[in-house]
């Protein structure tokens, strides 16, 4: 039973940034579900930096399929372990890693983003907007670094804005298919994920990834990074 603390509402929450709308759900069998979390905007409110289409398979499909997965990979995990079947335990860890990663990627991604007239592409201001004149010299210069890393990721995968809550500086990170930030460090905490697998952009973009990661900035939520940046760092 020694896996079980890993997989409590709390760990989970606290590893993928969520609050009480993050899609967690009620026990099932003893254990925690999850549950696909609804979008604050209407699946059309991006555009036309983000397509409805997009956002509706991406958010219905996609993200859901993820929920899916993790719940299922869960119960096994459970099952294993009540069986004593360490070779299942191990072998499930890559399901839970993906799957789960990915429920918590998405979570994260929906904050990220806000429709324009409801302050979606506003600078951010304050204690996040002079830490990023700090660490990066200028907005542009942020959101050049981030689409230059999100450009040349090989394959799928995410580029992120974080905060080291220990250094108390902001770090541009990536990573690769459905893997959260927190596998890149503890102590980093993410502000803005960007999707940047085909699934994100390619209805709308084909295969120009720039072009996507040019225009999202549009509709980026920099009052929600703001939210997570004082709280990190007070």
């Amino acid at each position: 039973m020694a896996f079980r603390p890993l997989l409590t509402r709390k760990t989970l929450a606290c590893a993928a940034g969520l609050g009480s709308n993050g899609g967690i759900a009620t026990s099932f069998r003893g254990l925690q579900t999850f549950t696909l979390p609804d979008l604050p905007y209407d699946y059309g409110a991006l555009q036309p930096a983000i397509s409805g289409e997009i956002m509706q398979l991406h958010h219905q499909k996609h993200h859901q399929a993820y929920v899916t997965n993790y719940n299922k990979a869960l119960e096994q995990l459970h099952d294993a372990i009540s069986k004593g079947d360490a070779p299942a335990v191990v072998k499930l860890q890559s399901a839970i890693k993906f799957n789960g990663g990915g429920h918590v990627n998405h979570s994260i991604f929906w904050k990220n983003l806000a429709p324009i007239q409801e302050g979606g592409g506003e600078p951010p201001k304050g204690s996040l907007g002079w830490a990023i004149d700090n660490d990066f010299g200028s907005l542009d210069a942020l959101v050049q670094k981030m689409n230059a890393e999100g450009a040349a990721l090989q394959g799928s995968g995410w580029v992120w804005l974080s905060v080291d809550k220990e250094l108390k500086k902001l770090v541009v990170e990536t990573t690769s298919n459905q893997d959260p930030l927190v596998t890149k460090g503890p102590s980093l905490v993410p502000l803005i994920g960007i999707d940047v697998w085909e699934h994100a952009y390619y209805l709308q973009y084909k295969n120009v990834r720039p072009d996507y990661l040019k225009n999202i900035w549009k509709v980026i939520n920099w009052k929600y990074a703001s939210e997570v940046y004082e709280k990190e760092c007070p």
